[in-house]
């Protein structure tokens, strides 16, 4: 029975005795608690008495003395967040060369390095580094040359934080990555302006494509067609040759060559779909004489 009342009192302790204690012990600034990331800062009486910057759990008593029992009454605990953070600043009116106004767009990454400077040289660290970084946008990237402003982000970038990085180390603020995101125009006549100048550009381009094609097209056309007259032209001063050698070489027999002309003959005359009227050879004159009284044509005159 005795063992089981203890066993009761100690869950009990635990459970409820222990907690409370932990939490007294802590707020008679014993012990504190630090986070990851995260820094402490121990104020008493306006005065900084020590930064606790590591995470895990300290013992003030040993870190700070007997004033640390003071804090909890006349003190102050400020919690400083270290973590990398983030920011991004939308459109800064920067001039170029030219005047043409412009927009740029920066990002950039800043953190806790000084948690006093932090607190103190500054009510507003953060504010007062985004006003830098836009000052620091304009003085350093106003005055350049379009192209360059639209094409070495890299440059700018590196002079931006190089503008930057000595100051906010006075607030307690370290600058990270800085990276010009954007740049655009910022006047919408200019933008359509330009809208219509590269269309117009397009067209030309595309047009002296056009033109271009066309050109190299008419070219090998017209260099075909010289080539395809030039094999006409040689094709028909072959043909006489070639005829002219097939009729000397007929005409070195008389009765062939005389075949081949009558049969040429002939064959005109059956294509050319005349009338032929064929007389037998043995008739002679005998036939022809009635044959042109027939058709009423005057008879020749005897001798």
């Amino acid at each position: 029975m005795n063992f089981l009342i203890s066993v009761v009192i100690g869950f009990f302790f635990f459970l409820v005795g222990f907690p409370i204690a932990l939490g007294l012990a802590k707020a008679f600034g014993l012990y504190t608690t630090v986070d990851e990331r995260r820094s402490k800062v121990f104020t008493l009486f306006g005065e900084v008495i020590g930064t606790i910057s590591e995470p895990g759990l300290h013992l003030l008593w040993a870190k700070l003395g007997l004033k640390a029992a003071l804090i909890p009454l006349f003190g102050k605990v400020h919690t400083v967040d270290m973590r990398l953070d983030q920011e991004y600043l939308r459109s800064q009116a920067v001039n170029s060369e030219e005047g043409a106004p412009m927009g740029i767009g920066i990002w950039y990454e800043m953190l806790v390095n000084d948690p006093v400077a932090f607190l103190f040289k500054n009510a507003d660290p953060r504010g007062s580094l985004r006003a830098n970084v836009s000052n620091a946008a304009v003085r350093t990237l106003s005055n350049m040359k379009l192209a360059d402003m639209l094409e070495t982000r890299h440059v700018m970038s590196q002079a931006v934080r190089n503008e930057v990085s000595p100051r906010s180390l006075e607030w307690g603020y370290q600058l990270g990555s800085v990276y010009i995101r954007k740049v655009h125009f910022r006047d919408l006549a200019m933008i359509r302006q330009i809208e219509e100048k590269v269309v117009n550009r397009l067209r030309q381009v595309t047009s002296a494509i056009r033109q271009d094609g066309n050109n190299q097209v008419n070219i090998i056309k017209s260099s075909a067609d010289r080539q395809a007259a030039a094999e006409f032209a040689r094709a028909a001063a072959q043909r006489p040759m070639i005829v002219g050698k097939a009729l000397q070489t007929i005409s070195a027999d008389p009765e062939v060559m005389e075949m081949m002309f009558e049969l040429l003959e002939t064959q005109r005359l059956l294509e050319s779909g005349a009338p032929v009227t064929l007389l037998p050879e043995t008739a002679g004159a005998q036939l022809l004489t009635p044959l042109l009284a027939s058709h009423g044509a005057p008879l020749p005159a005897k001798k």
